[in-house]
């Protein structure tokens, strides 16, 4: 089996990602691989369907600058703080480009990347049951259990042209070691129908010995890419490696609320920058 490319984040970006694709970039909590979000944003890709389960300050900072046209989720928001202003302007406003959403449940998120994986056209689950988001979202709609006659909820597959995850680390195999909340970091990269991209704290020789009981290995046949970004994930979280910037999220809402401030951030922080920037943010081990 084909074994992935080592690829610096540059070329990994240009490489696989175009305009127009639709593009799923997951962590939950920790692992938000914010490092490659920046090159897609430098890269001025645009007309991106963005799928993430909780868009935070990454999508918002997309979306602010032009990279999407639709926003598939289960919640959206910065965590611990309030709305993503970015996110809200481009849906209420049109800027800097018109937004739609399609918004699910988290349960019907999962089970849509799991069918995904599974190479399954739709997902089944029990949910819905009492909510009125059906009637916003018509990909949301039922089904009768051949065996019980139970109605049950039914939405499509998430298979994404492009997943993209952070990872702990890698071996030179293109093996990945995911350590912590794995959430559906996995589910994503196996239903991605184009490319799976990984950025990762450390390459090592072998993941032999480094594997404990909570941990979830991605096998090399499943990714097409991975990228050394040290402090990748910041101002998320790396399990074992560095910790969640608190004060980084609450600085946000202030930053995103104008698009001035905004516009002017993203310049001095995102366009004149590079992966380089987030190497101070990574652990002793990377």
């Amino acid at each position: 089996m084909a074994r992935p490319e080592f690829l610096s984040l540059k070329d990994a970006i240009a490489a696989h990602v175009r305009d127009g694709d639709t593009i799923a970039m997951e962590g939950f909590t920790h692992l938000i691989p914010f490092a490659a979000g920046h090159e897609i944003i430098r890269q001025k890709r645009k007309e991106l369907t963005l799928i993430r389960m909780t868009p935070d300050i990454i999508y918002d900072q997309l979306i602010g600058m032009g990279c999407a046209s639709k926003l598939v989720f289960s919640w959206t928001g910065n965590p611990g703080v309030g709305s993503l202003h970015r996110m809200r302007d481009a849906y209420e406003n049109a800027w800097p480009c018109p937004l739609t959403i399609e918004e699910h449940s988290h349960a019907a998120m999962a089970n849509a990347y799991a069918a995904g994986a599974a190479n399954l056209p739709f997902a089944v689950f029990r949910g819905y049951r009492g909510a009125e988001l059906a009637k916003v979202n018509p990909n949301i709609r039922s089904v009768t259990c051949p065996f019980t006659g139970e109605e049950l909820a039914a939405v499509p597959a998430l298979r994404p042209d492009v997943a993209i995850v952070h990872a702990p680390v890698a071996d030179r195999e293109g093996n990945v070691l995911i350590e912590g909340i794995v959430g559906v970091n996995k589910e994503v990269v196996l239903a991605a129908t184009r490319t799976a991209i990984v950025t990762v704290e450390e390459i090592v020789d072998s993941l032999r010995g480094a594997v404990n009981p909570n941990a979830c290995v991605l096998p090399g046949w499943t990714i097409k890419a991975i990228v050394h970004v040290p402090g990748g994930a910041h101002p998320s979280f790396v399990h074992g490696r560095y910790d969640r910037d608190n004060a980084w999220y609450k600085a946000w809402d202030a930053i995103a609320r104008e698009r001035d401030s905004f516009l002017a951030w993203m310049d001095e922080n995102v366009l004149r920058s590079g992966p380089e920037a987030f190497a101070r943010h990574a652990g002793a081990r990377a």
